[in-house]
C-alpha cells in the first residue's frame, strides 16, 4: 500500500483548517508587510525630508521599497537548504522574524536603519515563502491541495494587504500625526505574525520528509495516524536515495521555468503592489489608502475567490494563462487610455482598467505561480525545499529588480511606457507557462512531481 494514500483520500478536516491557518498567517502578515509599505512610502520620505526634488529620491523610493524583497531572497535560499533537515524544525523561526523586524520599525531615526530592519523582515518572508507553502502541500489531500494552497497563500495575501489599508485609513481619519501614523502601520505586522509563533512549533512533520528524506518509518505512521485516523503497513525503506544531480538532469527545464515565471510574475505585481498606492494613485488624483483598499476589496479578493473554486477543477495551467493575458490586455489598455483618452478622460475609468489587472492576477499566476504552487507541486521531495527556495528567490529577485527599475522608468519615460513595459512582460510569461508548465491537478504529489515515475525507473533498473 502507497503510505500517503490515506493523505491523498482524506477528506478536508479540522488539521487541514488549522494547518491553513497556522500557515497562513504569516502570508498574511507578508501582504500586510509588502504592501504597507507601499501606502506609507511617501509618508516615510517625507518625514526624513526627502521629496521628488531630492537628489536620492529616487535611491531611497527603490531602496525602502526592495530591502524586504532582497531579505526574501536570502531566506529563501537558507531556509530551502535547511528544509531537508525538517520542514517543522525551523518553522517558526520565520515569524519571529517578522514580529522582531515590523516592531523594530516604529523606532527608526532614518532611512537606512528603516532599508536595514526590512532586510530582516525580508529575510523572514522567505523563509515563510518556502516552509509554509511546502508543509501545507505534504499534508494535503490530492482533491483539495490546490483550493488550500491558493487560500492560504494567495488569498490570505489580500487579506493582509486590505488589513493594512483599513490600518491607515482609520488611523488618518482620527487625525494622528503623519509621523505616528506610518511607524503604526509597519510596526502593526507583529501582531499576525507573532499569533502563530507557537502553533508553528505545535504542527507535525510531514509524513512525505519523514519517509523519503529521514526515513523514519515509526514517526511517519504516527503523522498519517494524527492526520486521518487510519493506521498504514509499511514493508520497506521509502528513504529516497536518488542524488540532486540525478532530479535536475531530468526535470530541469520545468524546474527552471517555474522560476522564470515567479520572476516574470512579480516584476509586474510588484510594480503595482510598491507603486500603485504612491505613483499610480498620485497619477488618478486618489488617496494612497483608499486606492489600496478598493484594489485589494474590488479586485484581488473577488479573483481570489474565483480562482478557490476553479483552481481544482479547470486546472493550474489554465487559470495561469488565462490570468496573464488579463493581466497584459489590462496594463495596455491602461497604458493606451492614459495617452489618447484627452478631454474624455476619467480617473474614474483608469482605475477600472489597472485594477483588473490585479484581478486577473488572481485569478492565475497570484493563486498559482506566487502562491509556491509550482515549486511544490513539481518537484520531488528530496529536492523540493531546493527547488521551492529557488523559486521564491527568483520572485523576489524579480520584485526587487523592478523596485529600482519601475520607478526608473517612470521617471524617465513616463507613466504609460512604464505600464505597457509590465503587459509585455505579462504576455512572455502567459507564453511560457502553456510551453512548459504541465497540468497537476488531483495528481498526489508524487505523481505530479513524476517522484513516482522515476523511482519505477530506478526499480527497474
Amino acid at each position: 500500500m502507497n503510505p500517503f494514500k490515506p493523505l491523498d483520500d482524506k477528506k478536508l478536516s479540522w488539521f487541514h483548517w488549522k494547518s491553513l491557518i497556522t500557515t497562513g498567517m504569516g502570508v498574511f502578515t507578508d501582504g500586510y508587510d509588502l504592501s504597507s509599505v507601499g501606502i506609507v512610502l511617501l509618508t516615510v520620505l517625507s518625514s526624513f525630508g526627502i521629496t521628488q526634488k531630492s537628489s536620492d529620491y529616487v535611491l531611497y523610493t527603490s531602496l525602502i521599497s526592495g530591502s524586504a524583497l532582497i531579505g526574501a531572497a536570502i531566506g529563501a535560499i537558507v531556509f530551502g537548504l535547511l528544509s531537508n533537515m525538517g520542514r517543522k524544525k525551523f518553522y517558526g523561526i520565520d515569524v519571529t522574524l517578522l514580529t522582531i523586524g515590523a516592531i523594530l520599525q516604529a523606532f527608526v531615526s532614518n532611512p537606512l536603519e528603516l532599508v536595514l530592519i526590512r532586510l530582516l523582515l525580508g529575510i523572514g518572508v522567505g523563509a515563510d515563502y518556502v516552509l509554509s507553502p511546502m508543509i501545507m502541500a505534504e499534508h494535503s489531500n490530492a482533491k483539495d491541495r490546490g483550493k488550500i494552497i491558493a487560500l492560504g497563500f494567495g488569498l490570505f495575501w489580500g487579506f493582509g494587504a486590505t488589513t493594512a489599508a483599513l490600518l491607515y485609513l482609520a488611523l488618518s481619519a482620527i487625525n494622528l500625526s503623519p509621523d505616528l501614523i506610518w511607524r503604526i502601520v509597519l510596526a502593526s505586522g507583529a501582531i499576525p505574525a507573532a499569533s502563530v509563533i507557537y502553533l508553528r512549533r505545535k504542527i507535525p512533520e510531514t509524513a512525505r520528509f519523514l519517509g523519503r528524506v529521514k526515513g523514519d518509518i515509526p514517526t511517519l505512521k504516527n503523522v498519517v495516524k494524527e492526520v486521518t485516523g487510519q493506521e498504514v503497513m509499511i514493508s520497506k525503506d521509502l528513504k529516497d536515495y536518488n542524488s540532486f544531480s540525478y532530479y535536475f538532469s531530468k526535470y530541469w527545464r520545468k524546474f527552471l521555468a517555474a522560476c522564470i515565471l515567479w520572476f516574470l510574475f512579480d516584476i509586474v505585481a510588484y510594480s503595482g503592489i510598491l507603486f500603485g498606492p504612491s505613483l499610480i494613485a498620485k497619477s488618478l488624483g486618489i488617496n494612497s489608502g483608499v486606492f489600496q483598499l478598493y484594489i485589494e476589496a474590488i479586485f484581488t479578493i473577488p479573483g481570489g475567490l474565483i480562482a478557490l473554486s476553479l483552481i481544482d477543477r479547470v486546472g493550474r495551467k489554465p487559470l495561469q494563462i488565462i490570468g496573464f493575458i488579463g493581466m497584459a490586455l489590462s496594463l495596455f489598455s491602461f497604458s493606451l487610455y492614459k495617452d489618447f483618452a484627452g478631454l474624455y478622460f476619467s480617473p474614474l475609468i483608469a482605475f477600472a482598467i489597472y485594477g483588473m489587472n490585479n484581478f486577473s492576477s488572481q485569478v492565475g499566476p497570484g493563486s498559482v505561480s506566487a502562491s509556491g504552487m509550482l515549486g511544490v507541486e513539481l518537484s520531488p521531495t528530496k529536492v523540493r525545499g531546493f527547488i521551492q527556495s529557488l523559486t521564491v528567490a527568483s520572485g523576489r529577485i524579480g520584485a526587487g529588480l523592478t523596485s529600482f527599475v519601475f520607478p526608473a522608468l517612470f521617471n524617465a519615460y513616463g507613466e504609460s511606457f512604464a505600464v505597457g513595459f509590465l503587459g509585455s512582460v505579462a504576455l512572455v510569461s502567459a507564453i511560457i507557462t502553456l510551453l512548459f508548465i504541465p497540468e497537476t491537478k488531483s495528481k498526489p504529489l508524487e505523481e505530479a512531481s513524476g517522484e513516482t515515475l522515476l523511482e519505477e525507473e530506478r526499480i527497474i533498473k
